[in-house]
Formats: C-alpha cells, sequence, structure tokens
C-alpha cells in the first residue's frame, strides 16, 4: 500500500478526486477568509462608488429632462426627442456599469488563483500581499476573460446580426417574421449553445494559468486548451458542481438575513383595526428590512463569487499534476531537503534538473 501523499495546505498533493477539490476550496476559504473577503470587499467597495458616481452625474445632466418627460398635463405625452434625451443621458453611467463589473470579475478571476497558490503550499498571506498579486496579474487576466467571452460568443452573435434583420425585414402586420426566419434562429440557437459552452469549458483554466505561470492573454488560453484536453467532462462537471454548491450555499447564508429582515419589520406592519398607521414607523420597517436583505445579499455574493473560482483554480492545479507531475514541485516546495553542513563549511545545494 503506498504511503499517503503529503499534506502541507488544503490538498493532498497527489491527483484530486471531486470531493477533494470541493474540499479545498472550502479549506480556502476557511483558512484565508480575511485577505480574500477583504480584497473582495475593497473591489465591490470601489466598483459601488463609481458606479454611484457615474448615476449622480447622470442624474444631474438630466435633471431638467424630467420634468419634460414625467411632469406632464393629463393626458399629455412626452415628446419623442426629450424621452431620447434622458434614454441617452443614462448611457455613460451604464457603460460605467458595465466597465466596473468586468473589472471586478476579472480581479476576483486573478485573486482566487494567487490565493490557492498559497493554499495548496499552506503558506500564509495577507490583504496587500493578495491585492498586489491580482492587480498585478489584472490586464492578463482581464484580456483572456473578454477573449474568452468573444470566442464563445462569436457565433452567437453572428448569428443573431445575420436572423435579426431578417426578421425585422419580413416582419408582416402581426409584427411577427417569416418562420423560415424565426426558425433559422431557433436552430442555430440551439447549434451555438453547446459549442460555446464547450468553448467556456475549454478556456475557463485560462485566468489561472495567467496567474500562476504568468502567461499572457492568448498563450494563458493555449495553455487552458492543453491542460483541458483529454479531460472536458471532469473539468465542466466539475465546474458546474462548483457552481451549484456556491448558490446553494449563497442562498442558505442569506435566508437568515430575509427571516431577520421580516421579523424586525414585522411590528411594524399596520393591523387590520389601525385605519391609519404611522408613516414613519412603516419607513423604519422597511429600512430594516431592506438593510438586513441588502448584508446578507453581500455576504452571500462573496461566496458565491470567490468558491467557483477556487474549484477552477484547484482544477488547474489538478490537471497540472495529472499531467505534468506538479505533485513532485510542490512537494519540493512544501518540503525543502535540508541543507547539510561539512567541517569546510555549509555544502553547496543540488543542481535542479
Amino acid at each position: 500500500m503506498p504511503p499517503p501523499a503529503p499534506q502541507p495546505g488544503v490538498m493532498p498533493l497527489r491527483p484530486l478526486a471531486t470531493g477533494e477539490v470541493l474540499g479545498g476550496a472550502f479549506g480556502t476559504f476557511r483558512r484565508y477568509w480575511k485577505p480574500l473577503i477583504g480584497v473582495m470587499a475593497a473591489v465591490q467597495g470601489i466598483g459601488i462608488l463609481l458606479a454611484a458616481a457615474a448615476l449622480a452625474l447622470s442624474f444631474a445632466a438630466a435633471y431638467d429632462r424630467f420634468s419634460a418627460v414625467f411632469d406632464l398635463a393629463p393626458g399629455e405625452d412626452p415628446a419623442g426627442s426629450d424621452v431620447a434625451a434622458l434614454f441617452l443621458s443614462f448611457v455613460p453611467a451604464c457603460v460605467v456599469l458595465l466597465v466596473v463589473m468586468t473589472v471586478g470579475a476579472a480581479m476576483f478571476s486573478a485573486l482566487c488563483p494567487a490565493l490557492i497558490q498559497e493554499a495548496v503550499l499552506g503558506r500564509p498571506t495577507t490583504f496587500g500581499a493578495m491585492w498586489r498579486r491580482s492587480w498585478s496579474r489584472l490586464p492578463s487576466v482581464l484580456a483572456a476573460v473578454l477573449l474568452t467571452a468573444l470566442i464563445a460568443g462569436g457565433p452567437a452573435l453572428l448569428l443573431y446580426a445575420i436572423c435579426i434583420p431578417l426578421i425585422i425585414m419580413s416582419a408582416g402586420p402581426d409584427g411577427f417574421g417569416t418562420p423560415a426566419a424565426v426558425g433559422l434562429l431557433l436552430l442555430g440557437s440551439l447549434l451555438c449553445v453547446p459549442f460555446s459552452v464547450w468553448l467556456m469549458a475549454r478556456f475557463s483554466l485560462a485566468p489561472a494559468a495567467a496567474v500562476c505561470e504568468g502567461l499572457g492573454p492568448v498563450a494563458a488560453l493555449r495553455r487552458s486548451s492543453q491542460l483541458v484536453r483529454d479531460g472536458w467532462w471532469r473539468v465542466f462537471g466539475i465546474s458546474m458542481l462548483g457552481y451549484v454548491v456556491a448558490m446553494a450555499a449563497g442562498y442558505a447564508i442569506q435566508m437568515p438575513f430575509g427571516f431577520v429582515g421580516m421579523f424586525a419589520a414585522f411590528p411594524s406592519l399596520p393591523g387590520s383595526d389601525d385605519p391609519s398607521p404611522d408613516p414613519g414607523t412603516l419607513i423604519v420597517g422597511f429600512l430594516v428590512y431592506g438593510a438586513a436583505m441588502l448584508l446578507g445579499g453581500v455576504i452571500s455574493s462573496l461566496f458565491q463569487f470567490s468558491f467557483p473560482q477556487m474549484v477552477i483554480a484547484l482544477i488547474y492545479v489538478d490537471q497540472r499534476m495529472r499531467k505534468e507531475d506538479l505533485a513532485a514541485t510542490l512537494t519540493a516546495a512544501a518540503f525543502p531537503a535540508p541543507r547539510t553542513e561539512t567541517a569546510a563549511g555549509p555544502a553547496s545545494a543540488p543542481e535542479r534538473t
């Protein structure tokens, strides 16, 4: 019977079973929750401030348009130019919000592999170290994420670019296009979805490769494709299981906050024998409920965003141990050979092969 594999960190240094991948992700969250939550909270806080500032500027710029659209006499319709101007004034804020969400997701995708690097070897880390590591690899990870989305979503975008104009041009009095155009869109969607899912799983390890190996975005995509080859179903299945577990755990985290908010707001609700409830009491009750739900949503989202990414980073380590004997390298890094000393002085370190 072979000896058990060494385990300096959250997982044994050998090819992993599915339960060990999930257990390693839970162990990483439990051991390193301070730097993990610290970096994620900082990213979310910066994103919320930027989005709020963009919305405030858009609202200030469009303040005069609100009266022209909403403050109208009964039966009067707003002018189309006023509606268009009001809509366009909020487009920059929407763009800022989209950019903030994309960059934040890429930052999380860079943070989790960096944390897994330390968790696998059981090394301590700090908020500052994780922030610097994630920030330094953010450009490559962001580019890899965008390239993956473009490659995986490219066929669907091309299909919509072809079919939507056909449906619009062939629309009859009932507002529907010809059955051929609609059927082409539905059939193409059915074909594009499996292909896009296959590509997403094929390139899912690119952020981990970009962080752990210091690769550029294109090289990271190639590296991910190489590691996933001959193991697509395993990578896809464990990744989807990680997302399902994260959703279930996030819902379980949020439920108590919902109950607390509901029970806190319940006394402020008017009874059947109270014809004129106090508006202040109602407002306080709804504020307490909203605050509890918001707090629960923030806490659950931290787990829902980080857990799947840690699972994917552990899959990256597992695939390298299966294909490249990374376990031997990790064991040597976790348990370095002691240096021997002689009378003439310390012996030189052996050369690496």
